[in-house]
């Protein structure tokens, strides 16, 4: 349904979404432009990976174009797929207020977006109108629409809640962003549900449940794998109170005297207040720290696994190593692998074998990295201890007042002794493409000791400076040659491999990485790569070949670098 009148938009941007994953560009363009003609089309897609986000936007030149394409294409099939199409908004405070946006529970399953479009768009213009689903289309049985105005959303309340949409009577309210919700834990109305008997359907629930009190909604899910669990939604709070004092801990048959992750026994029904992600993240990140500190045992982080591997696997790999208390291993949406898990042992001795024998352990084609596992809060506080700036000293900026470019503005806020260890051998042979050559990006400032680095950033040249420069003390003219680019020839110089690494002498391993490492970082961070790659290189060798083949699992180290750079950047400056 086009906007009316003076509420057409004044551009001609639609959005596009709901798209198959194989839908290209050429394809939306032989779609939309039978319509009228298109200036420009976008499938959005994942920085890394370039695989399609679902979504896209068609500009066309005339905005009457564009409102036939959404009246005549909307929901139409691409690729076996119901497209759903919407105005382009550009202004993001229309779609944050919520004014305007009604949610609409309990529907039936059979209700899809056009039908949900249809029924609602008898009150006012929608912008947009989703159904909820899972990866496999099916739906979850609540959606959402958004009025262009709060009107046409009161009128759309009024005259749907209560109303029967297929087979079920349907709720309508205001949509509330969870913020607004807030947290109150004693007046719940939702309640979830698992570890109950292997043979309650959704009739089951409804019934087992509606004798606490009136249910507005219900639904019943598995995770991936294959485990069932329900929410319940009570029209008050007292009726989900007395459900919850009821159902849990009550016996569901199972004969077993084992506990699930969480500590609940596993012949017992659970049933508790519905909790955020969030909030149940947080919850059992703090039960768990408190279950490894009662057993006193040594976790250990195993990464580079495969994606067929599972918990009963990683568990067996480490067996023969001594006693494990308890192994985890985090899986996707799709249940596989996410190339990480946790082991636990008894006994530091046990933990400590067990890294000697499988760090670097080539398992399924591909060498594991097996250390001790460090929460994430920690990490990033020792990160920052070491990389912050000092106080008074802002990130980028030298001593002299230079604006700061890759290592330069590092170089120039650093005291002269933390300056000597960064020209350790591993940084020497990246020095010539941070000084601003056609690789370096920014110009290095006139920082204490960048004189002899070659006047004004350029690269250093013999007789150039370097002669009037007085040495600094402990080091020789033979320690500043390889800074001048005269390092000795490396193995490999191509991909850079385990073996090439390994026949490479230990001094200059790290210079190898580093050589490769710079200009990746470069791409994602080029004001700030020489840092970031002097942090980098403090970690493992082999976890640092990993960052070289996988482009997601640096960017993800790049990000944490910057958010460690950042708070030591924070606390530094002067409130």
């Amino acid at each position: 349904m086009a906007a009316p009148g003076g509420n057409v938009p004044q551009f001609a941007s639609l959005y596009v979404g709901d798209l198959h994953p194989d839908v290209t560009e050429a394809m939306l363009y032989e779609i939309f432009n039978s319509v009228g003609p298109v200036a420009s089309i976008r499938v959005c897609r994942d920085s890394v990976s370039r695989k399609s986000l679902g979504y896209g936007y068609v500009n066309f030149h005339n905005v009457s174009d564009a409102e036939r394409a959404l009246d005549t294409l909307n929901y139409s099939s691409i690729k076996g797929r119901s497209c759903r199409i919407m105005w382009s908004q550009r202004d993001p405070s229309l779609r944050k207020s919520g004014a305007g946006n009604i949610y609409v529970k309990n529907l039936d399953k059979n209700i899809d977006n056009k039908a949900l479009y249809d029924t609602f768009s008898l009150f006012g213009n929608i912008l947009s109108c989703k159904v909820a689903t899972d990866p496999t289309g099916t739906s979850y049985g609540y959606g959402f629409v958004h009025y262009e105005t709060e009107e046409a959303a009161k009128q759309a309340i009024e005259k749907v809640d209560g109303m029967m949409i297929g087979d079920k009577t349907v709720q309508v309210c205001h949509f509330q962003k969870r913020d607004d919700k807030g947290d109150d834990k004693e007046n719940f109305t939702n309640v979830y549900v698992k570890n109950f008997p292997a043979d309650w359907d959704e009739d089951k629930l409804q019934s087992t449940f509606s004798e606490f009190g009136p249910i507005s909604s219900h639904a019943l899910r598995k995770d991936n794998k294959g485990r069932s669990f329900a929410f319940v939604a009570f029209e008050n709070a007292e009726s989900a109170k007395k459900a919850v004092d009821e159902i849990h801990m009550k016996p569901n048959g199972m004969e077993s005297d084992t506990a699930g992750p969480d500590g609940h026994p596993d012949d017992k029904i659970y049933c508790q207040r519905a909790q955020t992600k969030q909030e149940r993240q947080a919850e059992l990140r703090s039960k768990f720290a408190s279950m490894d500190a009662s057993k006193g045992g040594v976790n250990l982080y195993v990464k580079n696994l495969d994606d067929s591997l599972d918990e009963t696997a990683l568990k067996e790999l480490f067996e023969p190593f001594g006693s494990i208390t308890s192994a985890a291993v985090p899986l996707d949406a799709n249940g596989k692998c996410k190339g990480f898990g946790f082991v636990c042992f008894a006994s530091p001795d046990e933990a400590t074998k067990a890294v000697t024998e499988m760090h670097l352990k080539v398992i399924k084609g591909k060498p594991l990295y097996v250390g001790l596992a460090e929460k994430r809060e920690a990490r990033q506080e020792r990160l920052r201890q070491r990389y912050a700036p000092p106080p008074g000293k802002g990130m980028g900026k030298g001593d002299k007042g230079g604006k700061g470019g890759n290592m330069g503005g590092m170089m120039g806020m650093m005291p002269q002794q933390a300056m000597m260890n960064m020209m350790r051998p591993p940084f020497m042979g990246m020095m010539p493409q941070m000084m601003g050559g056609p690789k370096g990006g920014a110009p290095m400032p006139k920082a204490p000791m960048m004189g002899m680095m070659g006047g004004k950033g350029g690269p250093m040249m013999p007789g150039k400076g370097m002669p009037t420069m007085p040495m600094p003390m402990g080091m020789s003219p033979m320690m500043m040659r390889p800074m001048g680019g005269m390092m000795p020839p490396r193995p490999g110089g191509g991909q850079l491999n385990p073996a090439a690494l390994a026949n490479a002498q230990p001094s200059v391993q790290k210079q190898m990485i580093g050589e490769k490492l710079f200009p990746m970082i470069s791409k994602m961070q080029p004001e700030l790569a020489g840092k970031i790659t002097g942090m980098m290189l403090e970690m493992d060798n082999s976890e640092l070949l990993m960052l070289l083949d996988s482009e997601s699992q640096l960017k993800g180290k790049v990000d944490e670098a910057m958010r460690v750079l950042q708070t030591g950047r924070d606390r530094s400056e002067p409130n």
